[in-house]
């Protein structure tokens, strides 16, 4: 499942808005655990999660975190799960503004990946460092500068690829 995921998906340049936020909604949920137990949830995270549309999860009250905090199919953590809901009231409030949410992470690269060495292995930078806190001044939570740089890394905002590995970016 995860040499499927690197495959597929892991590191390819994600442009559109809700996918780059569904992504990092699921990269703050695997805070402290291992990215294969979420990747076993994906699917029960979507439907638990609406699609995660964001106009949707923005709308959830006490009762769908109850239901939430009863579906075995997700993590459930209670942080985790009102912080995802306050994130898309976040990201609305942000295209509400004007301010397109695929754009406004991209700049944090001058829209174009930001290539790694290929041996050294991260686990924030100072443009993960620099994201974060804007996010966190927009009002998101569970995006530390650690979850947003391995964040970065899926969205291929960051290719930090092995040397040798097939999907590498010519440097």
């Amino acid at each position: 499942m995860l040499a499927a995921y690197h495959d597929a998906e892991w590191g390819l340049p994600e442009r559109d808005p809700r996918a780059l936020w569904e992504k990092l909604m699921l990269d703050g949920f695997q805070a402290g655990l291992a990215w294969i137990t979420i990747l076993r949830k994906r699917d029960a995270f979507r439907a638990a999660f609406a699609g995660f549309d964001p106009e949707t999860v923005a709308g959830f009250g006490e009762d769908d975190v109850t239901a939430m905090l009863a579906n075995a199919g997700i993590v459930r953590s209670r942080a985790k799960i009102e912080a995802t809901i306050g994130n898309a009231r976040a990201y609305l409030a942000m295209r509400d503004a004007g301010e397109d949410f695929a754009d406004f992470v991209w700049r944090f690269v001058d829209g174009s990946p930001v290539i790694g060495d290929g041996e050294k292995a991260l686990t924030r930078s100072p443009a993960s460092e620099a994201l974060s806190a804007a996010l966190k001044q927009r009002g998101f939570k569970f995006v530390g500068p650690v979850i947003v740089y391995a964040w970065m890394q899926a969205c291929g905002l960051v290719d930090d690829h092995e040397a040798c590995c097939f999907r590498r970016t010519a440097a």
